[in-house]
């Protein structure tokens, strides 16, 4: 016995892999809403996709939902007030350190010094002791009077530290170890990646920045004034700086750099105003002891030039505690970067079609690996739809084929049909017969005008029980045996759907609009040799081709309820048919209010006397000529019961008091059980 576990979705399981026939009945119920394949589709896309085994493609609503979520995350989580005190604390230790070093110097000074005084062979070492005490002491006040008076800020502090002659050792490594690291995280802000080219950031690779900024510079100058620079001999040289993965044209270096540039001052404006102002002074003298100032300056202004950064930084407001460095705040901007970046292009989904321009690299770093696969599988809804032949492509749009129509009818019939079942619903009795129906469980003896629908079998046990066994068996007339068959009436429909406002409250149009698809599918695949119109009606009626069904919208706000002029035009149109069985199906939720007189619809509501006799006169001409109206009623008061039931006393139709989710179940099931008859046994 197989046996089969299941599982709450938790983002963990397989995204599973959509079939086009599954995404076209998907469409098919936000194009009965919606009646736009590019708005349907897009909706659609929106939403998302359940899967038969609990699996899903998440929407692009979900995505934007998660890539909040996430922002928030990363916003509460962390904290940026530590990029700069974490820098303060360590400056602040060494100068802490030097003190300690210095009075540890003067400490051994003064205990030697006590030491000399016993005495010597040498009696001129306690004057040379003194010297060196004294000289000691003067170097000792001078340094700890610069560290009394360093500047406020920590660029100042670094100047002032980077002339000063430290007396402790440990503390003048430590000293180095923070501009080393300070320099690398300056680099990677701006190069990214810069500081693995320069391991120790000496005196010599800090050269060779210097000359690859003035290469740059220069190349970028050369760009502006409209020349075509060297950039593959520019990489040649100083590719090292760029990292593993280095940009492939000028365009993508000068993109690249500007994305780092706002990460910069994205960091700077999410601090608060006075770390602003100690990490730019910070920057500005680390720069300035390089002298890179001046060629850095150079460089943000020749990026601006080429992609202005107006609308690319954000501050972002974090409200954590976990602390984190300047190269790790780097990062992080970088992410919420894209995290933005990332939303805006879901956000602003033009057309179906962009949905490609999403990257789901970028959505697999921040999201994970479901998320990315379900993007990958909206970026194939078009293609895979083409592929089926559901849709095509007019210039920007797109549209249904005559294959994604059927498809759609085809789905609202086993809706309908699939509900129906559940429900158990009953059917009607036929009165009038027609042609050849579907074999059905049963034989008779044939009889002169019976279809010849012969059961070979019983016809051949027939003749061996007259003739008796042998060979070759003689089959006569009296022999044959024929399978019983249903009957089916031909028929002419008009569905005439009401189009007044009041229809779009509670989902009423769409409910008799999705029964018209099914009904058009019903007759073109079972009942191929039936006819069908269309009309609609609300302050005038038209007729409508079964392929415009899907797109057809209510009339704006139209007051109206014309059936009058609905019931002149589906007499016109059934008028052209002379089968025996004629009828109107009218789906509507209220009593007339508009009639035609003289090509003009007057409304009145209450209706007007004149609107009520012009309709049931019209009812009364479709009796006249065989016509009946079969009525579905999604509303019922005591002004509606009393016209509809003058209108079944005049027309000999009948009426249905149902629901819009219910129209289905009675609408279907009478027209398939008014179609069939069993033929009688002899």
């Amino acid at each position: 016995m197989v046996r089969f576990l299941y599982s709450r979705w938790d983002g963990s399981q397989d995204v599973f892999s959509i079939e086009k026939e599954e995404l076209m009945d998907a469409l098919s119920d936000e194009l009965i809403n919606h009646g736009d394949v590019d708005s349907a589709l897009r909706r659609l896309m929106q939403r998302g996709l359940q899967g038969p085994m609990n699996q899903r493609i998440q929407g692009l609503e979900e995505l934007l939902r998660r890539l909040n979520s996430r922002r928030q995350e990363l916003l509460k989580k962390y904290d940026l007030h530590s990029v700069v005190g974490d820098m303060e604390k360590e400056l602040e230790d060494i100068v802490n350190k030097e003190r300690r070093g210095i009075q540890k110097k003067l400490t051994e000074a003064e205990q030697s010094a006590k030491q000399s005084q016993i005495p010597q062979k040498a009696p001129e070492t306690p004057k040379a002791t003194d010297d060196l005490m004294k000289a000691l002491k003067q170097v000792a006040n001078r340094n700890l009077n610069i560290l009394d008076n360093l500047p406020p800020d920590m660029g100042g502090k670094v100047q002032q530290l980077s002339s000063y002659e430290f007396m402790d050792g440990e503390a003048r490594t430590q000293f180095e170890e923070f501009l080393n690291k300070l320099k690398k995280s300056v680099m990677d802000a701006f190069f990214k990646d810069a500081s693995k080219a320069m391991k120790n950031m000496s005196p010599e690779q800090m050269k060779n920045m210097k000359e690859m900024l003035k290469a740059l510079n220069k190349m970028l100058m050369e760009k502006r004034l409209g020349g075509e620079p060297n950039f593959k001999e520019f990489m040649d040289k100083f590719g090292s700086f760029f990292g593993p993965d280095p940009p492939k044209s000028l365009d993508e270096l000068i993109q690249r750099m500007q994305g780092r540039m706002s990460q910069m001052e994205s960091m700077m404006d999410s601090m608060p105003e006075g770390q602003k102002k100690e990490l730019e002074s910070l920057i500005d003298a680390m720069l300035a002891k390089e002298g890179m100032g001046s060629a850095m300056a150079e460089l943000a202004y020749n990026l601006e030039y080429f992609m202005p950064k107006a609308g690319m930084k954000s501050s972002y407001p974090f409200e954590g505690n976990e602390s984190v460095s300047m190269d790790q705040a780097m990062e992080l901007m970088q992410k919420l970067q894209e995290l933005d970046g990332l939303k805006k292009d879901i956000g602003r989904l033009g057309s179906v079609s962009s949905v490609k321009d999403i990257n789901p690299e970028k959505i697999k770093e921040i999201l994970g690996e479901d998320a990315a696969e379900s993007l990958k599988q909206m970026q194939q809804y078009i293609e895979l739809l083409e592929q089926a032949g559901y849709i095509t492509k007019n210039g920007q749009h797109l549209e249904l084929t005559p294959r994604g129509m059927r498809r759609i009818g085809r789905k609202a019939l086993m809706d309908i049909f699939a509900y129906m079942k559940k429900q158990g619903a009953g059917k009607h009795d036929l009165k009038k017969g027609g042609g050849t129906g579907d074999i059905i469980e049963g034989t008779k003896k044939y009889e002169y005008g019976d279809p010849f629908l012969l059961h070979l079998e019983k016809t051949l046990m027939n003749a061996l029980q007259r003739e008796g066994v042998g060979s070759p068996v003689k089959i006569n007339q009296a022999d044959f045996e024929v399978y019983q068959a249903e009957d089916f009436s031909r028929c002419t429909t008009v569905l005439m759907l009401d189009m007044s406002w009041s229809m779009f409250l509670r989902g009423k149009f769409t409910a008799a609009k999705k029964v018209a698809l099914a009904l058009d599918s019903l007759i073109r695949t079972q009942f191929p040799r039936d006819t069908l119109y269309l009309v609609v009606f609300s302050e005038y009626a038209r007729e409508i081709k079964s392929p415009l069904l899907p797109f057809t919208d209510w009339n704006e706000y139209v007051y109206g309820t014309n059936m009058h002029h609905g019931f002149q035009l589906s007499r016109q149109l059934l008028g052209k048919h002379k089968s025996e069985n004629r009828q109107i199906i009218m789906v509507t939720d209220g009593e007339p209010t508009a009639h035609l007189e003289n090509g003009v619809s007057y409304f009145q509501y209450p209706p007007s006397p004149r609107t009520l006799e012009l309709t049931l006169l019209e009812a009364k001409r479709c009796a006249q000529e065989g016509i009946v109206i079969n009525t579905f009623m999604l509303d019922r008061s005591f002004y509606m019961t009393r016209f509809m039931e003058q209108l079944t006393r005049i027309n000999k139709g009948r009426v249905f008091f149902t629901s819009p989710e219910k129209l289905g179940e009675y609408l279907l099931v009478d027209y398939v059980s008014n179609k069939k008859k069993r033929i009688a046994t002899s």
